[in-house]
């Protein structure tokens, strides 16, 4: 466990230079649910994020759905959901709700998607582009998990997508409300970093992650909006992420076995990330646009991931759940 590391420090300049000082003096406040919003407050597209890069999508569809051009969501309404009608779906955490509103989209399918959200400011956004689309199947609240009102039996379909992570005791989220929420036969949904806590990665992830930042050449490895270079991974501190976000990966390891514990699995496909995303962290924007080279670089990494996790487990799932 590390409480503190220069990795910290380096990240905590960049984030001053890439998002501002404003930014950066949100996080000196006691309350915890401002700090969480805070690392949402910024909407702007950031070319630093791993998670954008085409061709990682294209990887992350073929382990999930078996096709490099079919994404999750995708999936469930052409291939899972094709048959079923009038459903009712809730998605905690939803963010700027873009996966939630091309699911609602097909009101043949949603009856009604409730998108529920501590950050205002993109349900806001959400909301504009709901209209545009003059979808009315479609609600947004502006709340935190402990003022929601969940109803007994009153969902087929509960989403977490990169959400469930910020929530403390899974177990008894998931055992107690969203069991209780979801219809007999209804789906719990994830899209998920179910990783270390807190990001607290094993040296064996550090130096696999070591190794695959040596995999690409000095010239892809400056950080985004700067001229440094990114050359070695040290692992994150336990102050920063409490500091930046306080519910960052705050119960993330026991995702999976309260899932288990507590749901009927129907599909579970890791899809890795354990090297990817340390590794591509504020470099992400060499990769957005390819040549053979950059192509190659990426292959390489992703062959470095595969081979790391036929020993390891993967950090991020996607997973279907029934109710029972």
């Amino acid at each position: 466990m590390r409480i503190i590391t220069l990795d910290d420090f380096i990240d905590t300049y960049f984030k001053i230079h890439q998002r501002g000082s404003k930014f950066f003096l949100s996080k000196f406040t006691f309350n915890e649910e401002n700090r969480t919003k805070s690392a949402f407050s910024n909407t702007q597209s950031q070319s630093s994020y791993f998670w954008s890069i085409p061709k990682v999508n294209k990887r992350w569809n073929k382990l999930i759905t078996g096709n490099e051009n079919t994404n999750y969501q995708n999936f469930l309404v052409t291939d899972f959901l094709k048959d079923k009608k009038n459903l009712k779906l809730l998605s905690l955490g939803s963010g700027l709700c873009n996966k939630e509103i091309y699911l609602a989209e097909h009101n043949d399918i949603f009856k009604e998607v409730i998108c529920v959200d501590i950050a205002e400011n993109l349900l806001n956004q959400a909301r504009i582009k709901a209209n545009s689309k003059n979808l009315k199947n479609i609600k947004f609240f502006a709340k935190n998990i402990d003022s929601f009102e969940f109803k007994e039996n009153d969902f087929d379909i509960i989403l977490f997508n990169s959400s469930l992570h910020h929530f403390k005791d899974v177990e008894n989220l998931l055992s107690s409300k969203i069991k209780h929420s979801l219809k007999p036969k209804g789906y719990l949904i994830i899209n998920e970093f179910v990783g270390a806590n807190r990001h607290q990665f094993s040296s064996e992830q550090i130096k696999a992650i070591n190794k695959g930042i040596k995999i690409i050449p000095k010239k892809f490895r400056t950080r985004f909006r700067s001229k440094l270079y990114k050359n070695k991974y040290r692992g994150v501190g336990l102050l920063r992420m409490i500091l930046a976000d306080p519910s960052e990966c705050i119960d993330s390891e026991n995702i999976i076995p309260a899932i288990h514990k507590n749901f009927k699995i129907i599909i579970e496909k890791p899809y890795g990330g354990n090297l990817l995303m340390s590794v591509l962290r504020d470099i992400s924007h060499h990769f957005y646009e390819l040549n053979d080279e950059k192509e190659m670089i990426l292959n390489n990494l992703f062959l470095l991931e595969d081979d790391y996790l036929k020993k390891n487990k993967s950090d991020f799932i996607f997973g279907i759940y029934e109710n029972y």
